[in-house]
């Protein structure tokens, strides 16, 4: 009977393939919910849940009109879309306000519940521009005529990783030494699930609305010793050493990250994310207690659902090791294009002396220094990284080809120039098969 009369109630959760907005659709099916999935991208979104219908809409720059026709048919809203920090994908203001002001426009008095999931800390005077924002949008919410939850989940622990969640087990997996960063701030969890469980419990009425309120389990910990316990339970060994890292160089890295973020990468070291865990990420759950709302799991019962495996060994190693890859990558194919540049008259004469026609010398040297220098540059930004990638492999394969029909020598040259092209054609498809993000 309860599933029957969830299935009357049609939810459209945003951000739905995101690491919480996924979460919150598998719950939302489970409980008897009718549940559409909103994102940029209808594809992604089939990846994430091939089970349930998707909608296609950029949040940033949706207009009321538009958000009014795309909700008409929805009793419950659950908002999971967020971003970390302003970049070229993203703009803070735009996603959490904004888009809010619209939504809150557009469906008006007409009895739909909103469920907002926030982040704890927020609030108009925090440190950084992603609390302030955050704020700023739930109150737009508290401030309107809707049937409201304003959910703040404390640092999400998933089977899934991206952001928060992704760092905590690369720096956890950190081989040899432990890079200490902010080793003493006290930072809370959430398992996913728990968030989850908690706009269930907001969507089905269990829980009264005009609620603000935190979820996060009880315990708290210092950074290092959640780094630590997260250790274990990827089965790593102890570290040997320890390395304090100074607050120069962390600094550097997020102004380094935070470049990186107007090329489209989102990385979880921006300067917005180690703000918040300077300031530490803790919370108060006896307001979601108090109104009838579950108790969050601890840590190790959180843990003791979610087995590690192979494929989060992997993960956890390989995360850090992706920028590295795209930065040798693009370094590779910058040097070697302008390298082709500078030698392009030694480089011409190679091939006339195998007797190549020099109008063709020609065109094969300055065009292969073009191909390379762009293909170096776009493998920089995220939009452009995979077919990047992609024409590296082609353009590699190419020059294995040519050098099979023109100079068949270079193949026992004592420098290796031929044997060394594949360790870069295995490169671009390790870096291909890693880039996805979700």
């Amino acid at each position: 009977m309860k599933a029957l009369m969830q299935s009357q109630k049609t939810v459209y959760v945003l951000g739905g393939y995101g690491l919480i907005g996924s979460a919150c659709i598998r719950a939302l099916v489970r409980d008897g919910f009718s549940v559409v999935g909103i994102g940029r991208s209808i594809d992604k979104g089939k990846q994430s849940n091939p089970a349930i219908e998707w909608r296609e809409i950029n949040i940033s720059t949706a207009s009321t009109q538009d958000w009014r026709e795309l909700l008409s048919n929805a009793d419950i809203i659950v908002n999971a879309a967020g971003a970390l920090q302003n970049g070229a994908r993203d703009n803070l203001i735009a996603i959490h306000e904004t888009s809010i002001a619209r939504i809150t426009e557009a469906i008006g008095d007409s009895g739909k519940k909103f469920i907002q999931i926030s982040a704890v800390g927020a609030d108009i005077q925090a440190s950084t521009d992603f609390m302030r924002t955050k704020a700023r949008g739930d109150q737009i919410i508290m401030q309107s005529k809707l049937e409201w939850y304003v959910l703040r989940p404390s640092l999400v622990i998933a089977r899934d990783a991206y952001g928060g969640t992704a760092l905590l087990r690369a720096a956890s997996a950190f081989p040899i030494v432990n890079m200490r960063i902010f080793p003493e701030v006290p930072v809370q969890i959430v398992s996913v699930d728990d968030v989850a469980d908690a706009v269930v419990q907001a969507a089905s009425g269990s829980i009264r609305p005009k609620l603000l309120t935190d979820i996060t389990a009880d315990e708290c910990y210092a950074f290092d010793q959640l780094k630590t316990r997260i250790r274990k339970w990827l089965g790593f060994p102890d570290w040997r050493y320890r390395f304090d890292f100074p607050p120069f160089l962390l600094k550097a890295i997020g102004t380094f990250a935070d470049i990186l973020g107007w090329f489209g990468w989102r990385s979880p070291l921006r300067s917005n994310a180690l703000a918040v865990l300077d300031t530490g990420i803790t919370g108060n759950s006896s307001s979601w207690i108090s109104n009838g709302g579950r108790p969050c799991q601890p840590l190790e019962q959180v843990l003791d659902t979610m087995p590690a495996t192979i494929q989060e060994r992997w993960f956890s190693r390989i995360y850090l090791l992706v920028p590295f890859s795209i930065a040798i990558l693009s370094l590779f194919w910058i040097s070697s294009g302008l390298i082709g540049f500078y030698a392009q008259q030694n480089a011409q004469n190679l091939l006339i002396s195998r007797g190549v026609e020099p109008s063709l010398a020609h065109l094969f040297v300055f065009g292969g220094s073009v191909a390379d220098l762009l293909l170096g540059l776009c493998a920089l930004a995220k939009r452009t990284c995979k077919s990047a990638c992609l024409a590296m492999i082609g353009l590699s394969l190419c020059y294995v080809f040519g050098s099979i029909v023109i100079a068949p020598d270079l193949w026992l040259d004592p420098m290796g120039p031929m044997i060394k092209v594949f360790p870069g054609i295995a490169l671009s498809m390790i870096t291909l098969a890693v880039l996805n993000e979700r």
